[in-house]
């Protein structure tokens, strides 16, 4: 199908000033220089509004997503669902016999797209031996933690963790290994090749401009915990998706029960948040099928990856806003609560401008 291009209607936001968390004053543009910024998107009322690319970036190019990929992942289980090729209340042994382990017993499918799985597995960006960079061997992006003891498929990586370091279903705890998990029970679900089902399903139904590209294991199954690569332009082809709804161009790509009950969570989700390491820093917030939904009411949704990755999603003011970046430290908690900050003052912006 023709690839879908959004009409553009350029302001100037760059100008724009907006107080962060700590009191202080800057303008966007100073913003996105100090947030290492590559590319930083903004579509209002289904118009490209701003589209700022830097460091060499340009329309086509390609931008690692990290754990942004997992909210595709989250959204194609959703599409399962839908069908009843997967019941999120069941457990993961029923579609995985292979995790018959320690570690995932008693976890549910939901336990996973909700980030409550027990299994233990640590995921400090900052310590150089955390699983989550053991995990990252396995595809090659850590070869000096590879040795002959790593396992050669992600699947073989999830059977290697040991043991339970909580309750299942007690608390918010991000472990990507739960989103590589859930590709593989979708491959089984769905009875296709993940990397075909997150193309035909949800990719070519957004009409991109480009293809997305992912990491692989040695098996060539993908690397859906945070190998995705995209430009910003099909990012925000998936924003709109979800802030209408599921529908894109027309066509429904995501049930829109789906999309809701990641917006409502359900009666433990904002606990089990609070209950996490975030919960201090993002009150009220939860996250549910793979998605950081915010307190605000209406509900912002975000698809957020280390170094400054972030597709936030306004349905409330039709707006969408992509920031793709480079930024040195994996999670920089300042510059993430300024992040919040100056999305939010670009959707104020634009409201206030829209309804005079």
């Amino acid at each position: 199908s023709a690839a879908f291009v959004l009409p553009t209607k350029p302001q100037d936001i760059m100008q724009l000033s907006f107080e962060a968390a700590d009191g202080t004053s800057t303008s966007i543009r100073e913003f996105l220089a100090e947030a290492c910024c590559d590319a930083f998107l903004v579509v209002h009322n289904g118009r490209v509004i701003a589209e700022h690319y830097f460091n060499g970036m340009t329309v086509r190019s390609h931008h690692l997503l990290n754990s942004v990929t997992k909210s595709f992942v989250g959204m194609l289980a959703g599409i399962a669902v839908d069908r009843g090729q997967l019941d999120p209340s069941s457990l993961v042994t029923r579609y995985l016999p292979e995790l018959d382990s320690a570690a995932w017993q008693g976890t549910t499918i939901r336990h996973l797209l909700d980030m409550t799985a027990a299994a233990q597995y640590t995921e400090d960006y900052a310590d150089p031996e955390t699983d989550f960079w053991k995990e990252a061997a396995v595809v090659g992006w850590r070869p000096a933690l590879a040795s002959d003891k790593t396992p050669r498929t992600l699947l073989d990586f999830a059977r290697s963790l040991d043991g339970q370091d909580m309750e299942n279903g007690s608390r918010f705890q991000y472990r990507t290994v739960c989103a590589n998990v859930i590709g593989m029970i979708l491959e089984r679900a769905m009875g296709a090749r993940l990397a075909t089902l997150l193309e035909t399903e949800i990719w070519c139904r957004l009409a991109a401009q480009h293809d997305a590209t992912i990491v692989v294991d040695s098996l060539g199954f993908p690397y859906v915990g945070a190998g995705m690569n995209a430009c910003a332009r099909d990012l925000a082809n998936f924003g709109l998706m979800m802030i209408n709804d599921g529908a894109f161009n027309g066509r429904q790509v995501v049930p829109a029960e789906w999309i809701a009950d990641t917006v409502k969570g359900d009666s433990t989700s904002k606990e089990c948040f609070a209950q996490g390491a975030y919960g201090d820093d993002a009150p009220g917030w939860h996250y549910r099928n793979q998605v950081w939904v915010t307190a605000a009411d209406p509900a912002v949704m975000l698809a957020i990856g280390i170094h400054g990755q972030y597709v936030y999603m306004d349905k409330g003011r039709d707006l969408v806003i992509v920031m793709l970046s480079s930024q040195p430290q994996p999670f920089d908690e300042a510059l993430d609560l300024r992040t919040m900050a100056a999305m939010s003052a670009v959707g104020s912006r634009l409201e206030a401008t829209s309804s005079r």
